[in-house]
């Protein structure tokens, strides 16, 4: 393995990984303590030195050649690589133990024995570190693919959200100019016919512009703020049509706080006015009702227009947009439905999870 999950590690520790140097140790320890227990030499801490010595070589060749060197042969597996070095490391372990116990007890009177246990100390590990090795990269090959696999999952969840958020825009881009054009053509219908109520409408209409387009580019909204440009609308809609066009507000007061896109409830209203009440000769009411419960809120929209016929029974762009809208903001947990209202008319309702707003 070219990089192992210890790499973090080894970069705190050094080279080799406090973890592994502890491991390398407590193995070596282990070994050394087996090997004092028989009759005569060697004793316990010459024992110890001996496999401690072996075992921090072991240790070293098979950190060295887990990192260098970067590039092999296409031929030479990594782990290969480590293995030989390993098995190398074992009689240049022994040897360097030897050398260092003969500078430091020169005149030993056990050397046959020393060396017997040397030899002994040679075949242990050339029967055990190899295994030890094996059972080592085994497991860093577990954890790098568990933390490769949470950090393929975290960068595949960001780019989820970093696309839902592009395409949050987008739709809500298709919003702003679809009611622009639609509220612009109704005050071009009253100039058209020499209405005086233009100019009052038109005036009436900037004031409201200045309030509504800052607040479509926000990511989220409340209901408070939708309901008082749903008002705004409905009364311009009522300067133009005095006649023709009743509207009311029913809304909990809870359900003000609560969150949802920009331009929601208005799109809505918007619909049940160009689509309900505009084409209708006799006009009608529209009702808006917002309710809200613990987790759940609720909006309606019901108009007594000339209802689903006039669109053909199907969704217009400024509805669709807002079912994909509600979809990006809610997952599948918010609902949007169409249905007609007899003798005629429509209902427009969304139920969504209920989300105060942070005060």
């Amino acid at each position: 393995m070219a990089v192992t999950a210890s790499s973090v590690e080894q970069r705190r520790f050094g080279l080799v990984g406090g973890s592994r140097l502890l491991f390398a140790l407590g193995v070596s320890a282990f070994f050394g303590v087996a090997n004092s227990l028989g009759a005569g030499p060697p004793t316990l801490h010459v024992a110890l030195g001996h496999a401690a010595v072996l075992g921090l070589v072991v240790t070293l060749a098979f950190s060295v050649l887990e990192r260098y060197p970067k590039r092999l042969a296409t031929w030479l597996p990594r782990w290969i690589w480590q293995l030989v070095g390993v098995v190398v490391a074992v009689p240049v372990g022994v040897l360097l133990a030897h050398v260092v116990h003969m500078y430091v007890d020169i005149h030993s009177a056990h050397e046959v024995a020393q060396l017997r246990s040397l030899i002994v100390l040679i075949v242990e590990g050339l029967l055990f570190a190899p295994w030890i090795a094996l059972g080592a990269m085994v497991r860093q090959r577990d954890v790098l693919a568990r933390d490769q696999a949470l950090k393929f999952e975290l960068e595949r969840s960001e780019l989820e959200r970093n696309a839902l958020d592009a395409r949050l825009k987008l739709l809500q881009a298709q919003v702003e100019p679809h009611f622009l054009f639609n509220t612009l053509a109704n005050v071009q219908a009253l100039v058209d016919v020499g209405s005086p109520q233009a100019s009052k409408v038109l005036t009436s209409l900037i004031a409201y512009l200045r309030a509504a387009v800052p607040r479509m580019h926000e990511p989220s909204t409340t209901l408070g703020q939708e309901l008082e440009l749903v008002r705004a609308y409905l009364e311009l809609m009522k300067m133009r049509m005095p006649d023709r066009l009743d509207f009311a507000l029913h809304v909990d007061a809870a359900a003000e706080a609560q969150q949802c896109p920009p331009m929601t409830l208005l799109t809505l209203v918007e619909n049940a006015v160009r689509h309900g009440i505009d084409p209708s000769e006799e006009g009608g009411r529209i009702d808006v009702e917002v309710r809200s419960t613990a987790d759940r809120c609720v909006i309606r929209v019901t108009d007594t227009g000339l209802g689903l016929k006039s669109s053909g029974g199907g969704l217009g762009t400024g509805l669709s947009t807002l079912r994909e809208r509600l979809q990006l903001k809610f997952g599948g947990d918010a609902r949007f439905e169409l249905r007609a209202v007899e003798p005629h008319g429509a209902c427009a309702e969304i139920d969504m999870p209920a989300r105060r707003a942070s005060p």
